[in-house]
């Protein structure tokens, strides 16, 4: 499959490595990695196994690029308002694309531009940070889940979980899309926030005992939230916070990519991982006022609130 990263940070890097590895073609748009890579290829470290990709497609216009099967999307949310510039000059007959980006709302403003027909969404649960240029450290999990903007079962989504898992990345087809959306900002909205707020990792914060009743209270929030979404299995919160801290307390050191943004001076994705699914809750009927609050501290110093 021939196959576009708009994106290419920790997330796109890695993603799209395992996609060539397997086989694909993938291209890259790139930025800070440009020089490095097309002249030492793509070194990845990971806890299943270090490789390297010598040679790589790499490109630093989308234009050059040309159209391609499948568009994966890791591009910052903050980024967004030159998504669909980046993605248009990929587009054929048949292609689809995947937005892996973090938040609510990413579908909605590629489905505008180029149709629901063409738009899928996926969330990554993947631990990974870049390293120097030209390379990518792959710390923990990498996952992934996938569903259609529409919502339901398809064939597509099916096929598309079968690439990523042929490629060593676990990846799963979902018929509720919204749900696993949400069940994404339980884990992203207070350790993302919380850590980039308190310059603390993960593991900090849950070997703190009142931070990780914090971190739990807030998860709480987000779940009553996602409930009172157009779902179709409610989420259980007790059980499902109960796996979020189980799973965050195996990631030792962890700083998850809102922190990593904070310490190197980069805009936050506040819109899509806090200003969205706030306004959602609030007219749901179901405020969440600690997930609010956390914003409203992390929005200081940000161009806007």
């Amino acid at each position: 499959m021939r196959i576009g990263i708009i994106g290419a940070g920790a997330l796109g890097l890695y993603y799209g490595a395992m996609l060539q590895r397997a086989g694909n073609e993938v291209h890259f748009l790139l930025r800070r990695d440009f020089a490095a890579i097309s002249t030492e290829g793509l070194k990845v470290f990971s806890i299943n196994g270090d490789f390297s990709l010598p040679r790589i497609n790499g490109y630093q216009t989308a234009t050059k690029i040309g159209q391609v099967d499948l568009i994966l999307v890791g591009l910052k949310t903050f980024a967004n308002q030159c998504l669909i510039e980046l993605v248009r000059p990929l587009i054929g007959r048949e292609t689809a694309i995947l937005t892996l980006q973090n938040g609510l709302g990413n579908e909605d403003l590629l489905v505008a531009a180029f149709g629901a027909g063409r738009v899928l969404g996926g969330i990554a649960f993947l631990c990974s940070n870049r390293g120097k240029p030209g390379e990518v450290h792959h710390l923990g999990e990498g996952r992934i889940r996938l569903g259609e903007s529409t919502g339901g079962p398809s064939e597509r989504c099916q096929r598309l979980a079968e690439l990523f898992s042929a490629a060593g990345v676990p990846c799963e087809a979902s018929a509720d899309l919204t749900r696993i959306r949400w069940e994404k900002l339980v884990w992203n909205i207070p350790f993302n926030g919380l850590c980039a707020l308190t310059g603390k990792t993960v593991t900090d914060l849950l070997q703190h005992r009142p931070s990780r009743q914090l971190v739990a209270s807030m998860m709480g929030e987000v779940i009553s939230a996602a409930n009172r979404q157009k779902i179709e299995t409610r989420i259980n919160a007790e059980p499902f916070i109960s796996r979020m801290l189980e799973m965050s307390d195996a990631m030792t050191g962890y700083q998850p990519s809102m922190m990593i943004d904070r310490i190197e001076g980069r805009p936050l994705e506040l819109e899509a991982i806090y200003a969205i699914p706030l306004a959602r809750a609030a007219a749901a009927g179901s405020p969440m006022p600690q997930v609010d609050m956390l914003y409203r501290l992390l929005s200081v110093g940000e161009p806007q609130i």
